[in-house]
């Protein structure tokens, strides 16, 4: 609930200016741990909701080019690492890192920055952001091969 204060302080603070000072006094520590369980959460729903169904192409890919089980392993490999994969990878990893590391300074500080609470919101929503679309641009490249 606290968090929704602070969205609402972030998007209406220019009408209510108090609105992100009060929303600032009211983040704890385990608020910061919160938002790094959201984030793995997050990701792993979307795994799970993603990789069933990206593994299903990739099986009637192989069934409609009748690839071997070598082939397959060959030839899938465009599909889950190129050059632009790499970099959603990269830029997962980096956000990662820096939420990890925010929200255990948060979680360590004796007094709370909820500032740095929002920063680190923030930096989870992109994280999600960048895994779907790297997941979309994984199912484009697989759907167009499919439709060859």
């Amino acid at each position: 609930m606290r968090w929704r204060h602070a969205l609402v302080a972030v998007l209406f603070g220019s009408i209510w200016p108090g609105a992100l000072a009060h929303a600032q006094t009211q983040c704890k520590k385990a608020d910061f741990e919160a938002v790094v369980d959201e984030a793995a959460a997050a990701l792993r729903d979307l795994n799970l909701e993603k990789k069933p169904a990206f593994q299903d192409k990739l099986r009637q890919l192989k069934d409609k080019r009748g690839w071997s089980h070598d082939e397959f392993l060959d030839k899938a490999a465009p599909f889950v690492r190129d050059e632009e994969i790499a970099v959603y990878d990269r830029k997962s990893e980096e956000l990662l890192s820096t939420i990890s590391t925010m929200g255990q300074e948060g979680a360590e500080a004796r007094q709370p920055d909820c500032a740095l609470l929002l920063e680190l919101r923030a930096r989870m929503k992109v994280l999600v952001e960048t895994q779907t679309a790297k997941w979309d641009y994984m199912f484009s490249k697989l759907d167009m091969e499919l439709w060859k």
